[in-house]
């Protein structure tokens, strides 16, 4: 079950924020002040492109891992992730800025294992460090053949709420909506070692859209 919130288009959690300012517009309009009402619904305006919400079906064929977020790829390679994969990983890392669409897809299918939330600074997103010193929602995952992932929502400078709507123990499909970081922010992807990118830094991806890596199947 697709766990996105989404009422024409917006992700549920932008209505209320872009109802209350375009209610400040028609007051200020009411009142005379139309030069501020015009800036005030322009503001509605705005919050509802950042919250918006696009349908998007994923293709996905066995072994694909799709991008958790639309975005910049900022870093690919191999790591050690010793907190929950205990060992060598990939990661593969994208940007949000905040003109992009902030909603977040499940990368493979399989099982969630763990979903928990640290708190942290908010520095710039992009860089290296703000993946361990962020604000951030850990989710570890398994997939159908017992290969575990870890995807790891990382707050940025501006961003101060992350939406995760995922719990441990439950099953998950491909491109599925499960979140969202709120104006500007960056999703870790840790997966196992053998996995093969198919992105570079600097490749613009979209969440349940573009494959950023594959791994083969273990029979």
């Amino acid at each position: 079950m697709d766990k996105g919130r989404t009422i024409i288009g917006v992700a549920s959690e932008g209505l209320k924020p872009a109802g209350l300012i375009a209610a400040g517009a028609v007051v200020l309009f009411a009142i005379g002040f139309s030069v501020a009402g015009i800036f005030f619904l322009a503001g509605s305006v705005a919050v509802l492109l950042f919250f918006r919400d696009p349908e998007r079906k994923t293709q996905a064929r066995p072994g694909d891992i799709f991008s958790p977020a639309d975005g910049r790829v900022v870093a690919v390679g191999p790591v050690a992730e010793e907190r929950y994969l205990k060992g060598p990983a990939m990661r593969i890392s994208v940007f949000m800025s905040i003109f992009n669409v902030h909603i977040n897809r499940i990368p493979l299918p399989g099982r969630v294992l763990e979903v928990k939330h640290l708190p942290g600074g908010f520095r710039m997103a992009h860089l290296d460090e703000a993946s361990l010193q962020n604000e951030r929602t850990e989710i570890l995952m398994e997939d159908p053949s017992g290969r575990r992932a870890l995807m790891v929502q990382v707050a940025g400078l501006v961003a101060r709420r992350i939406i995760c709507r995922l719990v441990s123990g439950e099953r998950v499909e491909t491109g599925r909506r499960f979140g969202l970081i709120c104006f500007g922010s960056r999703v870790d992807l840790y997966l196992p070692p053998e996995t093969a990118s198919a992105v570079n830094v600097g490749d613009r991806v979209r969440a349940g859209l573009s494959v950023v890596g594959r791994l083969e199947s273990n029979g």
